[in-house]
């Protein structure tokens, strides 16, 4: 009788013990961990749950095709994603989907048609100048021209033009993290103009002259800013909407230490169409690190040096300009020499991401590419349900099918595949709820799809496993080492069989968009988990189960009753004749 190979064959017959430790340790290890998050059911997509899916498609102008890249697509994700959240909407989803498009997954519950015309807009940048500000969620005080506090942080803002010197500025943080700490209670009881002149645009107190509905106008702007609580999500959703670039707003920013401060702007004096270009750039001459340079067209360089100029000679915070995209305030640096050289250059404690996000802002104005709307699928939570109750139903339909099938043709063996397949769903299941917190993995319908697909696949993995080993029944040998013979061959076409699944899930996940990116994903997951368990559990279960009399006896319901799969006799070892002696030379 043959006996089984020496080495890794014999080491994986011997302590089986260690492999299905392992599998134990990983199942107990993802269980574990998904009821100590709370994550407990996977995450369902919007055609489950119910809600809205938005696609948009990228389109760039002929001859700049190129600006369709990672870093822009990646800007607009983050743009998108502020202001789909600014509308109080929790739990959306905005992600890439291939090169050029952006899906937008909006739960139920939601005014799908605001959030259609918010997500993909190209909405207007602004420098408008700040009139007063005051750290939000503090005692509402009257506006007032001056307020107390100093910079948390060091920046500089600077013209590198030729003719114009060089001046120091103070950029606040804000979403993207720059910038300093306004701190202090505003204590005059001046009040913003609402028709200040563009000479006077700075100032914030009325000018002696207001018409009477000038005034009103500003006692509106007044007692929305007293009001204004911005760290309350639907109020800064809210501040300053609808406003006119020509009128004073209220707005809402984040500094470096967390807080969201509340401004009162004036009058927009430069827009996001007079920046030519800005560009993040390591400063490698000076310790300033990281910088934002900007450069402007020529009417943005004659408006900017205007501004600049007139705020130059007030005091902090009207010598500063706040950077307003959406109605949030991104950086408010502030100003003391007039800068006309028609560059600039804002400098701070920014990291790289930081300053190449401040840069696409203000290249790009808001949104870095344009947008087509692709398609709009709004799917009601009654539908949804109806939907993951069939595909419930056909997965358990297609599992019974299997079982079923592995109890007629395989009997016995069925002990191993049965539990095989159950490991398989566990770990399944724990790495979806989990997946849908750590990288928002959703399930959808086209995911549950992919998962019944899997039963067959994982199935087909067993089925090589007991045809190989029948195989080496049939030759003569007895099942020990007919399991050790059999392994090494039904190991390689699982990995073959495994490697093109997953290749074909690899390609459709790349080259597709939207929900059957769901099916290529769990297509892949599965098929991953599907060597995982071959491996670790059913070939060690296997080799434990060859040692129990029922099977290496060959009972007949065992699945390898030798008679019934037409075995030939037991090889045995027989010694080679020695070679016959030549009478010459005896």
């Amino acid at each position: 009788m043959a006996a089984p190979k020496k080495g890794r064959s014999a080491s994986a017959q011997s302590k089986p013990g260690r492999s299905l430790a392992l599998i134990l340790i990983a199942i107990v290890a993802l269980t574990g961990g998904m009821f100590a998050s709370g994550n407990t059911t996977p995450r369902l997509g919007i055609d489950l749950a119910g809600g809205t899916s938005i696609t948009l498609r990228a389109v760039a102008e002929p001859g700049q095709e190129s600006a369709i890249n990672k870093t822009n697509m990646d800007t607009a994700v983050e743009i998108m994603n502020n202001r789909v959240n600014g509308l109080g909407v929790t739990e959306a989803e905005v992600q890439t989907q291939g090169d050029k498009n952006i899906i937008v997954n909006i739960p139920k519950g939601t005014n799908s048609k605001e959030a259609r015309q918010q997500v993909g807009t190209t909405a207007k940048l602004y420098f408008r100048p700040v009139l007063a500000t005051e750290v939000s969620g503090g005692p509402a005080t009257s506006p007032s021209p001056s307020v107390s506090g100093s910079p948390s942080g060091k920046a500089t803002e600077k013209a590198t033009g030729k003719s114009t010197p060089s001046s120091s500025a103070t950029p606040s943080a804000t979403a993207t993290s720059q910038g300093r700490a306004v701190t202090g209670a505003l204590k005059a009881d001046a009040t913003p103009s609402a028709t200040a002149s563009s000479s006077a645009k700075t100032s914030a107190s009325p000018s002696p002259n207001a018409s009477s509905s000038g005034s009103a106008a500003a006692g509106k702007l007044e007692a929305q800013y007293s009001a204004l609580d911005c760290t309350d999500k639907k109020q800064r959703a809210t501040a300053g909407r609808g406003a006119k670039s020509s009128d004073p707003t209220v707005a809402c920013g984040q500094n470096s230490a967390g807080q969201w401060q509340k401004y009162i702007l004036g009058p927009a004096e430069v827009d996001g169409t007079d920046v030519k270009n800005a560009q993040a750039r390591f400063n490698t001459q000076t310790a300033a690190g990281w910088t934002v340079t900007m450069e402007f067209t020529g009417k943005g360089s004659k408006k900017f040096g205007d501004i600049t100029g007139k705020l130059a000679k007030n005091q902090s915070p009207q010598n500063q300009f706040a950077i307003v995209l959406d109605g949030n305030v991104v950086s408010d640096p502030s100003v003391n020499q007039a800068l006309t050289g028609g560059n600039a250059e804002i400098t701070g404690s920014f990291t790289q991401q930081e300053a190449q996000s401040l840069a696409n802002m203000l290249s790009y104005g808001a949104l870095p590419l344009t947008f087509k709307e692709d398609s709009v699928t709004t799917v009601t939570a009654a539908l949804g349900g109806e939907q993951l109750h069939a595909g419930l139903i056909a997965g358990a339909i297609g599992l019974a099918l299997v079982v079923v099938y592995l109890l007629i043709f395989y009997r016995g063996l069925s002990v191993i595949a049965i539990p095989s397949l159950l490991v398989s769903a566990i770990l399944t299941y724990a790495l979806m709820s989990l997946l849908g917190e750590a990288i928002g993995f959703a399930l959808n319908l086209p995911a549950v799809c992919g998962a019944i697909v899997a039963i067959g696949i994982t199935a087909d993995s067993f089925i090589v496993f007991f045809e190989r080993i029948r195989d080496e029944i049939r030759e003569g040998r007895s099942l020990r080492p007919a399991v050790e013979r059999a392994w090494p061959r039904a190991r390689r076409t699982i990995l073959v069989s495994d490697f093109v699944s997953f290749l074909a899930a690899a390609v459709l996940f790349i080259v597709t968009v939207g929900k059957v990116q769901g099916f290529a994903f769990t297509l892949g997951l599965t098929t991953v988990l599907d060597v995982v368990v071959v491996f670790l559990f059913t070939k060690p279960l296997m080799t434990l189960l060859a040692r129990k009399r029922f099977f290496y006896g060959g009972h007949k319901w065992s699945g390898l009753d030798p008679k019934a799969l037409g075995a030939k006799p037991p090889l045995r070892r027989t010694r080679r004749p020695s070679a016959p002696v030549d009478p010459k030379e005896a």
